[in-house]
């Protein structure tokens, strides 16, 4: 239905689809858009992956947690650079009836089986964000690492949401009400993500001002991907 290409975003989804996303939503606090990345960029965007480096990351505020982070790479360039797609955040918006998404924040992260890798309950509010999503990189098939999100006052799960197919998304509710975290990995392949935000602040242009300042050669300066106009596109377009 819905397909980040080299070229930026295609929608073919109908009216109807939309709705039915629109209503799993708004029960179970997520949806999933399967294959969101095209086959053989996915493909691409692993390679330069594993070139990478990672490094130890523990997010502050939010209790225990130990995960492996991207340092940087043209993978992860070529993601933060694609996902922050207009006809995308209006689809996104569309779904989960949120304000105004004005750019995505990622990171690429990765997950080791083994007690000292683990996740905290937590609801990611603050900083203007308003939507979550997460999309699978993984090489191989991992077990565990299962989105959960709970109820904040009761801590009953209401939904439980295993992302193991390869270039498929889940977006997924942020509020004050919820809670959510990442079950521990189990076995010999690890988890591999990009996952972030929508955000309503700042623009797309602010978020990459950082990257155009590196020295060339480096990170989205080695994308051979054509700069996208920030164009405004009407809720009519993704119907």
């Amino acid at each position: 239905m819905i397909q980040v290409t080299r070229s930026g975003t295609e929608f073919s989804g109908s009216a109807e689809a939309l709705a039915a996303l629109r209503a799993q939503f708004e029960g179970e606090h997520y949806f999933r858009l399967p294959k969101l990345l095209e086959p053989g960029l996915l493909e691409v965007i692993q390679r330069e992956i594993e070139r990478g480096e990672f490094h130890e990351r523990i997010h502050e505020r939010i209790g225990p947690n130990k995960e492996l982070c991207m340092s940087g790479s043209t993978g992860f360039g070529a993601l933060l650079f694609l996902i922050n797609d207009e006809k995308l955040f209006r689809v996104i918006e569309d779904v989960a009836q949120c304000a105004r998404i004005r750019c995505f924040e990622g990171r690429v992260y990765r997950v080791n089986s083994g007690p000292e890798y683990h996740d905290s309950w937590h609801n990611d509010i603050g900083e203007d964000r308003l939507v979550g999503m997460s999309i699978n990189l993984s090489t191989e098939d991992y077990k565990g690492g299962v989105l959960q999100i709970r109820d904040h006052d009761s801590r009953e799960i209401i939904s439980e949401v295993p992302n193991t197919g390869v270039g498929d998304a889940i977006v997924f509710r942020l509020a004050r009400s919820l809670q959510h975290r990442i079950t521990e990995v189990a076995g010999d392949a690890s988890k591999t993500a990009f996952a972030g935000w929508f955000r309503a602040q700042p623009d797309v242009s602010s978020l990459f001002k950082e990257f155009y300042q590196q020295p060339a050669g480096t990170e989205l300066q080695q994308m051979s991907f054509p700069v996208r106009p920030e164009a405004s596109i009407s809720s009519k377009d993704v119907h």
